[in-house]
């Protein structure tokens, strides 16, 4: 940790074109898997019926799998949730046939091959079975979550999802243009994008699904990235009202080791609570968690190396951000 308690002189804005071509790259490879290959869409977004059982011991997936054939249960997706007693079922939405029939033929198909029946009783009995010697018992199935989304919601969650990001990108821009100038508001928008394209493309090119809370953290991502891109661009602003002989880039690589400790800690400790999240917070929330990981990551790279070189690019000029009156001048302008 010794590197983050001195004063640094690295030359980022010198290093502009190397980073532009591994962005350019990046971004051209994530395109493409989202061209070809497309988002894994989760329920909230295609529609569908979804099933999370547990078994009383391990289970194979496959052998679940087969079970839910015979019954002519085809296009079904099958995965572990957690442990491997505990297993995930999604069934495309299917307009011709009710999801509540849907859900009970699942749980139906798993417990046939136990020669298990549900038990006619109270609701709160809802998981005790008959066996085959005509005793009554736990379940070796359990039930414990049926979720269902018809395709008009999903639909409109799709639709929705990608204006509020839309909205988000557009407020920035206008916000950033107003309170620092339009090179700086182009900047800091071509970096969101930049973060948004890579997270939602790795996501394709990993076949990891691209759920709510998948989009609610692309969203945070957002919000994380233009916090440090701000932070830079504020710093950028004083020291050109600081050093006045420095030159432009001088200037930008300055802010930018000033800033560095800040970034690299807000990253890092954030990082940590993330990687808890992805170890221990189980498969619902695994999704926002790796979300995260990849978009802070990426955010934290963009805030040094691609918000900054952008405005560069656009030619921002000491004229430009020395619009400031001097302290006297509107005195002596009053008669």
């Amino acid at each position: 940790m010794e590197f983050l308690k001195r004063d640094t002189r690295i030359d980022f804005i010198g290093r502009r074109r190397i980073a532009a071509i591994i962005s350019i790259s990046v971004i051209v490879i994530v395109l493409l898997a989202l061209f070809f290959r497309g988002l894994n869409l989760g329920i909230d977004f295609t529609g569908g019926t979804l099933v999370e059982v547990s078994y009383s011991s391990s289970v194979n997936t496959e052998e679940v799998r087969t079970n839910l054939r015979r019954s002519g249960l085809d296009g079904v997706v099958v995965q572990y949730f957690g442990t491997s007693r505990d297993v995930l079922i999604r069934l495309p939405a299917d307009p011709e046939v009710d999801a509540a029939e849907s859900s009970s033929l699942i749980i139906s198909s798993l417990r046939e091959p136990y020669g298990e029946t549900l038990a006619q009783s109270s609701e709160n009995d809802s998981q005790r079975c008959v066996f085959q010697d005509g005793t009554t018992g736990d379940c070796t199935v359990q039930m414990r979550r049926v979720e269902f989304v018809g395709p008009q919601v999903g639909g409109e969650l799709t639709e929705k999802g990608g204006l509020a990001m839309l909205y988000a990108l557009i407020g920035i821009l206008a916000y950033v243009a107003w309170r620092f100038e339009w090179r700086f508001a182009l900047g800091a928008v071509i970096a969101l994008v930049h973060d948004v394209v890579v997270t939602v493309g790795i996501f394709s090119l990993l076949g990891l699904e691209f759920s709510l809370p998948v989009l609610a953290a692309v969203l945070a991502v957002i919000g994380y990235s233009l916090n440090d891109t701000i932070v830079v661009f504020d710093r950028i602003r004083e020291n050109f009202r600081k050093m006045r002989k420095g030159t432009i880039v001088e200037i930008m690589n300055s802010a930018i080791n000033q800033t560095l400790r800040r970034t690299l800690l807000t990253s890092l400790t954030t990082l940590l609570v993330v990687v808890t999240l992805i170890l221990l917070g189980g498969e619902i929330i695994k999704g926002f968690a790796v979300a995260l990981f990849i978009g802070i990551l990426v955010g934290t790279y963009s805030s040094i190396f691609v918000a900054s070189p952008v405005v560069l690019g656009l030619r921002i000029t000491r004229d430009d951000m020395l619009l400031v009156k001097k302290e006297g001048e509107e005195a002596d302008s009053l008669p």
